[in-house]
């Protein structure tokens, strides 16, 4: 598509399965690095990625030559697939149903890079769901509770 120019910025938030810590950080940084090539094989630029052992933040430049519900359904399968090949896991790994998926201007882009490279602080303060909740308000998604991420359990 030599005559299409886009700027489309993406923050993709996906869940661990129920919700269990399971993603730890002597693999964690192996991980973000699987589902960026994920990404760029794509074609698509990873701006940012990051998270917590129970979800991750995918922050991404998006081109047009592929539907969103696409990519998420290969990031979220090939990762998932190598975690478990991977044996990081006890039990089988999976990622829950479902992600949010947020849009940005450019002149958001570094605030948005720099709220997932600061996971931990934002989270001593606020739950997932907390923050989840917050996105979907605050980008006016309407939503039923009833399928929004499980709780912990």
């Amino acid at each position: 598509m030599p005559n299409t120019y886009t700027q489309i910025h993406i923050q993709a938030v996906f869940a661990v399965r129920y919700r269990q810590a399971v993603l730890q950080k002597e693999w964690q940084e192996e991980l973000y690095r699987y589902i960026t090539g994920i990404v760029q094989n794509h074609n698509h630029k990873v701006l940012q990625i990051g998270g917590m052992p129970d979800h991750v933040h995918l922050f991404f430049g998006m081109r047009p030559t592929q539907s969103l519900s696409d990519l998420m359904r290969v990031v979220k399968g090939e990762s998932s697939e190598w975690i478990n090949k991977s044996g990081f896991c006890k039990a089988n790994f999976s990622w829950q149903s479902g992600y949010g998926a947020f849009s940005y201007a450019k002149s958001q882009v570094p605030r948005v890079i720099r709220y997932i490279q600061n996971q931990e602080e934002h989270h001593r303060k606020k739950t997932f769901l907390e923050e989840y909740e917050d996105f979907l308000k605050a980008f006016e998604v309407e939503y039923d509770e009833r399928f929004v991420f499980k709780p912990l359990e």
